[in-house]
């Protein structure tokens, strides 16, 4: 049995405004590849197929047109789960066309746990694999809120529901392999945010719930799981140092944070039940490179590229104690050759005394995060430091009611 365990495409994502479609579609031409190459028995999916909760019609096209290849390739079975970003009545709405096909999609828990634990396997064979899909729990699946709680109780709640969830899932897999009579294995999957999971800067990735226990630990999850894909962070990564518990990570670097990170897939080989487990680098498709010191470093590394023949996207940050309110000036001057890079962000920071100032050159909403407006309007408007914690507590919890809102459920 021969599995590759993959997340966090982010169908439809852009950078700064420049849309990324080439690169996804060379990506899922690359996967389709591997597969066949690999002789890949089951594909798993750990959520966030696309990047909001209701793609362009590039992104379906993308998407589809991959589903179309690994139903005529040596794949038997794709399972796919839907992490924060993804809408799950869109991601379900052609359930019962690609069952036919062998793709099972889970967009979101229900109460009969059935749905969640796949025993995959032919028509009058024997079962092959049993997966546990357990897609991302929102607040509202696996709390109850309560008039009067306090921030502790919500988080103590959230994480008693999600391992509670987990601890049902795995029973029940463990029990349908002892009804089969057969040594198969159980493969578990989630999208969550595990304690100690690594990010960097730019990626996207948010906290999934309001506070901190949205990061669970390692022994929340079942023994009766062989192997745990899972998703939403995109740093390759193990969780606790276990072998069998992973995220693969992002297959294309979504910011300029990760830039310089080696994306990978994870493949899983079983022999009975002991799975081996390598990593599948996959190649770049677009290379990201950030510059970031005092103006003379920037003003070497720039020429640096150009004389290189750089082809690329770059983010340029200041972050010299000089003063320089003309640096994108002074940059566009010195990129007014033909070259084959392109700049996408220039960002004007300030450090006196080891405190970093930010000067907003040039800036738009599109070189900004959500977070970083807020904090702006928190120092516009001459906020009290004591009172932020509290205002970027409520923030948060908006915003998660917001990302938990699925408009096509509707």
């Amino acid at each position: 049995m021969r599995i590759l365990h993959t997340s966090d495409w982010h169908l439809g994502r852009t950078l700064y405004g420049k849309k990324r479609y080439d690169e996804f579609e060379q990506f899922l031409t690359w996967l389709a590849e591997q597969i066949n190459q690999l002789n890949i028995d089951v594909l798993l999916v750990a959520g966030d197929v696309f990047d909001t909760t209701a793609p362009s019609n590039r992104s379906q096209e993308l998407y589809y047109q991959f589903l179309c290849k690994v139903a005529a390739s040596p794949c038997r079975y794709v399972v796919i789960i839907a992490g924060n970003h993804d809408s799950p009545s869109f991601l379900e709405a052609p359930k019962a066309l690609l069952k036919a096909l062998h793709v099972y999609v889970i967009g979101s828990t229900t109460d009969d746990l059935e749905n969640e634990v796949l025993v995959l396997g032919q028509a009058e064979q024997a079962p092959e694999l049993i997966v546990g899909a357990v897609p991302y729990l929102r607040d509202k699946e696996v709390r109850q809120a309560e008039v009067g709680e306090t921030f502790e109780d919500k988080e103590r709640k959230l994480l008693q529901g999600i391992c509670s969830h987990y601890a049902k899932i795995g029973a029940l897999a463990a029990q349908k392999r002892q009804q089969s009579g057969l040594a198969i294995p159980v493969v578990g999957m989630g999208h969550l945010f595990t304690a100690g999971g690594a990010t960097v800067d730019g990626d996207g990735v948010r906290d999934l719930y309001v506070g901190s226990l949205a990061q669970v630990s390692a022994n929340c999850f079942p023994e009766s799981f062989n192997y745990l894909a899972l998703g939403h962070l995109h740093v390759p990564q193990k969780v606790g140092g276990s072998e069998t518990i992973r995220y693969s990570g992002s297959p294309l670097p979504m910011g300029f944070g990760e830039a310089t990170q080696q994306k990978s897939i994870c493949l899983i080989e079983f022999t009975g039940l002991i799975p081996s487990v390598q990593l599948v680098e996959v190649p770049l498709f677009r290379t990201l490179r950030r510059i970031k010191g005092d103006w003379e470093h920037i003003a070497a590394e720039l020429k640096k590229l150009q004389d290189n023949c750089f082809k690329g996207w770059l983010e340029i940050i200041h972050e010299g104690s000089e003063v320089l309110g003309d640096l994108r000036q002074r940059i566009e001057a010195l990129n007014n050759v033909p070259s084959p890079l392109e700049i996408l962000r220039i960002k004007n920071n300030r450090i006196i005394d080891g405190i970093l100032e930010q000067s907003p050159d040039g800036e738009t909403l599109d070189t900004l995060n959500v977070h970083e407006v807020f904090n702006r309007c928190l120092v516009a408007n001459r906020i009290p430091e004591m009172q932020r914690q509290e205002l970027v507590h409520s923030f948060n919890e908006i915003l998660t009611m917001l990302a938990d809102a699925d408009p096509l459920a509707q």
